[in-house]
């Protein structure tokens, strides 16, 4: 048997997204990673032996302009270009791939840590090292480091550690959860196997094991949705083992699921009922996917309230999004739903305080094991999710060893800086900017060579019937002006139209009414009318207005052909595409209410003038959507004019480092599997081909520059550095967006 030590600075268990995530964040920070992993492959429940969708704050599009940033977007933007058809093999490449190109992290596959080296007290608790046996290589190996991260999702190494710990449903009165349960008990969310079905073109037999359930016996085909066509996670709800242990019973909970599956199958092949006799099984999963298991505690428990109330945590590093996810204990024989979902008006925040041991003084914690409520992590376990919180435990492990304190004293001492960093990398941070005072960029002053002053959506592509209440959302700074709409109508009328805000800065539902309207119209197709909007009740704010016109079956409005940055259209009162039977969303919750799934890049046709989209916004400090979009948009592109935006510092400066943060539209809803597929494999917004020119000696010449970019962060390092006062982004051509669009400029000495 061979032994060996590795040292490293940061160690981190558990080759998840947010593993994954948490080592790649550690090592562009300059420290050396050892990222350990007990299977062949990465992304556990996302890979190609589980094949869980990876989901996240999107909500499958029930959230706006919510897509993770960050590492996790990167994964994103690059599965979509190389595995649009959601190959689970492909996106095992695509993680593995991400890893190997950090040159400060070394993976460790097919090693199982089950032995931890920690002292001191029980309230202050220290891990030296940990030990791991690599699988087919005979190889024992040690890791230590100064800081380490459990992302193992069932918190094996904080457990052998001594970390405080939690399994089970805290009691209703404990954090006042509406939705906990009066006693408390040791009930979790169970878990999953999935299965993959093919259709070969010739009848195939299937003959079930000895072992299959007869599902006809049972509650299986009374609240579950069972179609022939299906696989793959639409089968989300083969799931058991929430009454028992689910990491020590995992051997008998995988057989139940078995049985479940072959059953299952057998109903769909043999039953009669499905037109099912070309298909076959083409995978079946062996390795259940786990939901839930040891919850750490830390300084901070997230709770149902924190989640709902979106409360901005002062150490805020991360948000999610994902609605708060139950699932009935008895799983798939329960004959309720198979899930219930609370959602919150928005996205919530995440506080750094719950990704750290209370107890254990070096040990950080991401994914489905962080410190929150059952309930909390009702909607913290969806794996983008998971990811985020992965980045920001990576970055606070990072700066842990650089500063050399303990997670709690980076919280106390020097949270500026971890949420700083965070907001550099482009990480999922909502409603903080930028404050980095060796940017010169946020002091200089910015021009462009034009700028969207107006929103004019006049290209009809489809006309859309008033029948129920529909809603719009475009971005005002400081007020705005010239409000109209396209419309035809039937004959004279007249129409409610109601302008509202939307309460907080991250949200995109209609919240308090600032205006009531009744605005006629007379008899005629495609006529603009006036809605003559009070923007002095919009005067001084930066925010998006929703808009919303109520229902009248004499009047059509127009679909856009053009989607426009930071306009969103609605319909209301939206049947759910799934099941009630199955999953259970109750309709007056706003992001419900108010639906955009099938108006995603289908704006209404409507005008208005906005100065939403100055060029100033390359450095106001948010990278992100928040009460507005946050960018600099040009004019309509036109062949022999080239489009551009340019930072003036306050005094000549030896540039060495530029940043560049292109629009990737955050609301496009991307996924790693085959929920859906987008109709192209890079976001048509993002800059194609740009030239990064800094003046000097009284000419403009190219520093760097992309022909070829389909990423939405650059940072472009000068091998010389140049010394200017001017530096200016020339944007050639995108990806198929008609304008120029700019997020963010950095620029550093």
């Amino acid at each position: 048997m061979r032994q060996e030590i590795v040292k490293s600075d940061v160690t981190v268990i558990g080759g998840g997204l947010a593993g994954i995530s948490a080592a790649i964040a550690a090592a562009r920070l300059g420290q050396k990673v050892a990222l350990v992993h007990n299977r062949s492959v990465l992304g556990g429940n996302s890979s190609s032996e589980v094949r869980v969708w990876v989901c996240g704050a999107t909500g499958h599009g029930v959230n706006r302009y919510a897509r993770e940033t960050g590492i996790m977007g990167e994964l994103f933007i690059q599965n979509q270009y190389r595995n649009p058809e959601g190959n689970p093999y492909l996106w095992d490449l695509t993680l593995l791939e991400a890893v190997k190109a950090e040159p400060n992290l070394t993976l460790f596959l097919n090693t199982d840590v089950r032995e931890v080296e920690a002292d001191g007290e029980l309230d202050n608790r220290i891990i030296r090292s940990v030990n791991g046996w690599m699988m087919g290589s005979e190889r024992e190996i040690t890791f230590e480091s100064e800081v380490f991260l459990d992302c193992t999702g069932d918190g094996l190494v904080g457990f052998l550690a001594g970390a405080a710990y939690r399994i089970g449903r805290e009691a209703r009165d404990e954090f006042g959860e509406d939705w906990a349960p009066e006693v408390a008990d040791d009930i979790t969310l169970g878990s999953t196997l999935l299965f993959y079905t093919k259709d070969v073109g010739k009848p195939v037999r299937f003959v079930a094991p000895a072992f299959a359930k007869d599902i006809t016996t049972t509650s299986i085909p009374l609240k579950r949705v069972i179609r022939s066509g299906d696989s793959g996670c639409h089968y989300w709800w083969i799931e058991w083992g929430g009454e028992l242990d689910t990491v020590h019973e995992n051997e008998r909970i995988r057989d139940e699921l078995w049985s479940v599956i072959y059953g299952i199958w057998d109903f769909i092949k043999n039953s009669g009922r499905f037109e099912a006799e070309n298909m076959t099984l083409e995978w079946v999963g062996s390795i259940p996917g786990k939901r839930e298991f040891r919850r750490f505690l830390g300084d901070t428990i997230l709770t149902q309230n924190d989640v709902i109330s979106q409360v901005p945590f002062e150490d805020r590093i991360a948000f999610g999004g994902w609605s708060i996810d139950l699932h009935p204990p008895q799983g798939v024989y329960a004959t309720e739903s198979g899930s219930k979902h609370l959602h919150a008006d928005g996205i919530y925040h995440i506080p750094f305080g719950s990704l750290y041991s209370r107890n254990v003084s070096n040990l950080l914690f991401a994914g489905r094991n962080v410190s929150a409520s059952h309930v909390a992590f009702g909607t913290t376990r969806v794996m983008a999710t998971c990811a985020v919180m992965g980045e920001a435990a990576g970055v606070g492990a990072a700066l842990s060893v650089i500063k050399g304190v303990t997670p709690r004293e980076l919280r106390e001492k020097h949270l500026n800086e971890l949420q700083q960093t965070m907001l550099r990398t482009d990480a999922s941070v909502i409603g903080l900017h930028n404050t980095d005072s060796s940017d010169l960029a946020r002091k200089g002053t910015v021009m462009s060579s034009s700028t969207m002053t107006g929103i004019l959506l006049d290209r009809a592509s489809e006309e859309y019937a008033l029948k129920s209440d529909v809603g719009f959302i475009f971005p005002a700074e400081d007020g705005f002006a010239g409000l109209s709409l396209l419309v035809t109508s039937l004959k004279e009328t007249s129409l409610t139209i109601e302008l509202w805000d939307t309460g907080r800065a991250e949200n995109y539902v209609p919240a308090n009414c600032r205006q009531e309207l009744q605005v006629y119209v007379g008899t005629g197709e495609k006529q603009w009318i006036d809605v003559p909007a009070d923007a002095t009740r919009f005067a001084g704010e930066s925010c998006n207005v929703f808009v919303i016109v109520r229902a009248n079956e004499e009047v059509s409005l127009y679909k856009s052909d053009t989607p426009l940055s930071g306009v969103l259209a609605f319909e209301r009162g939206v049947k759910p595409v799934v099941s009630s039977d199955l999953e259970d969303h109750q309709p007056d919750q706003p992001v419900i209410e108010w639906s955009m799934k099938r108006l995603v890049r289908q704006p209404f046709c409507f005008a208005v003038e906005t100065s939403a989209y100055s060029a100033a916004k390359v450095v106001d400090g948010y990278v992100r959507p928040f009460g507005g979009p946050h960018l600099w948009v040009s004019e309509p592109l036109v062949e022999g004019r080239e489009e551009w935006v340019e930072v003036s510092l306050p005094r000549t400066a030896d540039v060495q480092d530029i940043h560049i943060t292109f629009n990737d539209d955050v609301n496009e809803d991307l996924i790693n599997l085959h929920h859906h597929e987008t109709p192209f494999l890079i976001i048509p917004e993002l800059v194609m081909s740009y030239e990064l020119q800094a003046y000097t000696n009284g000419d403009w010449i190219t520093v760097a520059s992309d022909c070829h970019n389909r990423t939405r962060k650059k940072i472009h390092t000068l091998e010389n550095a140049v010394k200017t006062d001017r530096i200016r982004i020339v944007v050639k051509e995108t990806n198929g967006g008609n304008r120029a669009e700019v997020v963010e400029v950095r620029i550093y000495e």
